[in-house]
């Protein structure tokens, strides 16, 4: 197959392929969907061991892939399985406490290297603390939905919940977040 006609392969091709053995396709599948994975553990367990959670995900979807049923579905099954691999890890710092000081520590880093406007930085850092305070699953809607922009059917079905219960648990989500804000003096 040509390049061109890869870059334009839709998942549901390329996970066919990867069904039959064709590692090409899954390099594909995966620099098409790695960023929106990174960015989404990033945010659930920190910088700390990202690059092996990342390669956790597609290492188990790529052992998944011959059981995998409704291709069509990719994108909300690999958001599922990076669910399950955060869930995985927010464990594993749940008995090691030590570990959350690092990832606070690489937090900062991360903030001090962009844009000097303080109060900017600020905020950024408190809307930060405001979805670490979040119970994961909320953290995991707020991120979905407004950060991925991933529709409610979408997150029910990677949540494995109907789209009622997404909608009412976006809801009290948002207002945790928007409370903690208030309290801390930045949201009306």
């Amino acid at each position: 197959m040509l390049a061109e006609d890869r870059t334009q392969a839709s998942d549901r091709e390329l996970v066919r392929r990867c069904q039959q053995g064709d590692t090409d396709a899954f390099r594909h599948l995966y620099r098409r969907h790695q960023q929106k994975v990174r960015s989404l553990l990033y945010q659930l367990c920190g910088g700390q061991v990202l690059d092996d959670l990342v390669q956790e995900v597609f290492l188990r979807a790529w052992k998944g892939l011959p059981k995998m049923r409704q291709a069509a579905t990719f994108s909300t099954w690999l958001y599922r399985i990076s669910w399950n691999v955060a869930s995985d890890q927010r464990r594993k710092f749940a008995l090691q406490r030590r570990d959350r000081a690092a990832i606070q520590s690489d937090r900062a880093d991360v903030a001090a290297t962009e844009a000097p406007d303080l109060m900017q930085l600020h905020h950024r850092e408190l809307v930060q603390q405001g979805l670490d305070a979040l119970a994961p699953e909320q953290r995991l809607l707020i991120l979905l939905h407004e950060i991925e922009d991933v529709p409610h059917k979408e997150i029910s079905k990677i949540l494995g919940i109907p789209i009622g219960t997404v909608k009412s648990r976006l809801f009290y989500a948002r207002r945790a977040l928007r409370e903690y804000l208030q309290q801390q003096g930045v949201y009306p």
